[in-house]
């Protein structure tokens, strides 16, 4: 049996992972679940895997934990107990922690030598070689993101020497084919209206603007080893097709699976092994169309602002998520219009002189610094009549 941490258990992520363990209780249970504020779904959750030891980063929320689960499980609490379960004996860490307060349980997990299932993927980004340099073996950190799930699927298929690119599908978002003129007035419940995928309101934002493939480029790079110029995003509005890999034969290798989760999530926890049920499968006996598009990088020019700052590496990617996580924040309130996302984002940079090898002390004053600035530029644009936030 393979013992799992669910950090951010009633989230997306989280709650498919569970599917993922309820379909399969001879091979999964559940260690420990961690959540932000959401004490009722963490309790039935508990409840339901027999989970003896939880978490919650809000002490009230912490509190009535406790009332209702009873003195047969502990409860952590505080804005270091998903840090704190992380490294509690585990055989996989599945980190589905939303923004860059993932950093810390996943550094956790990976010192304690626990194999990280990272749907957390700003904790890499904010991390960068910390996160990197604390992993001692090559299963240990095994990616969730189903471009990512992808891509380490397709390298299976050659040599790592014998690998020319890799390329990232991108669905495109709710805003796929509109110009830069017909993104000024959209309103967040258009940003949230994905095509494709069913996720939660800070990540779908991300994929309206297009910052989550930035993140995505940054974080395969550092994944896999391959330099920003060997690295292609395409558009692909079926979202079939997660990845590809192409290599210096001119041969591609792709990874096709319906749009769900459980898929990527169930082999990160298996990792290497396929499990023999299927969540979700094509249907080859009906017509269907594979499409693929180029990238608009004028409409959508978060990919670049990500690109850009993934190359001056050090702290700039931490940055760009800081600043990021702030102006989408800004967005979801009223407090910024779409396209004033990149022009924070991108203002914030442009004023950063990164450290190229910050410790982890730094990377955390950088980024409350990018949040900090981003704050700002937020309220002067909202401050200014003329602009109204754009």
């Amino acid at each position: 049996m393979t013992s799992v941490t669910i950090l951010g258990s009633t989230g997306s992520v989280g709650t498919q992972a569970l599917d993922v363990v309820a379909a399969h209780p001879d091979r999964f249970t559940v260690a420990g679940l961690a959540a932000g504020s959401n004490a009722d779904l963490l309790c039935a959750q508990a409840r339901r895997h027999g989970v003896r030891r939880v978490a919650l980063a809000d002490p009230v929320a912490a509190a009535s934990a406790r009332a209702a689960l009873g003195r047969g499980v502990e409860v952590l609490d505080g804005p270091d107990a998903a840090t704190e379960l992380a490294a509690a004996p585990a055989d996989v860490v599945l980190n589905a922690t939303v923004g860059s307060r993932g950093l810390r349980p996943t550094l956790a997990a990976l010192h304690a030598g626990r194999r990280v299932a990272l749907a957390n993927k700003e904790s890499l980004i904010v991390g960068g070689r910390l996160v990197l340099d604390a992993v001692t073996r090559p299963d240990q950190l095994i990616p969730v993101d189903s471009e990512h799930s992808a891509l380490a699927q397709c390298l299976r298929a050659g040599d790592r020497g014998e690998v020319a690119r890799l390329v990232v599908t991108a669905s495109g978002g709710p805003f796929r084919g509109r110009t830069r003129a017909q993104l000024g007035d959209v309103t967040v419940a258009d940003a949230l209206a994905h095509p494709t995928w069913t996720m939660g309101a800070v990540i779908t934002v991300n994929s309206a603007t297009l910052a989550n493939k930035g993140l995505e480029v940054i974080e395969a790079s550092l994944l896999f080893g391959v330099d920003y110029d060997r690295i292609d995003v395409v558009v692909h509005p079926q979202s079939v097709v997660h990845a590809m890999v192409e290599f210096r034969d001119g041969a591609v290798v792709a990874q096709l699976s319906p749009p769900d989760m459980r898929l990527p999530i169930q082999l990160a926890l298996g990792w290497p092994q396929r499990l023999a049920a299927a969540p979700a499968r094509i249907d080859w006996t009906t017509a269907q169309a594979l499409q693929f598009e180029p990238l608009d990088a004028d409409t959508f020019p978060m990919v670049g602002i990500a690109v850009a700052a993934g190359r001056r590496g050090g702290t700039a990617p931490a940055v760009f998520n800081a600043a990021n996580e702030e102006a989408v924040a800004a967005f979801l309130s009223g407090r910024l219009r779409f396209l004033g996302v990149p022009a924070v984002v991108a203002a914030v940079l442009d004023e950063h002189d990164p450290a190229a090898a910050p410790d982890l002390d730094t990377v955390l004053a950088v980024e409350a610094w990018a949040r900090i600035r981003a704050g700002e530029l937020i309220a002067r644009r909202g401050n200014n009549r003329t602009t109204r936030c754009s």
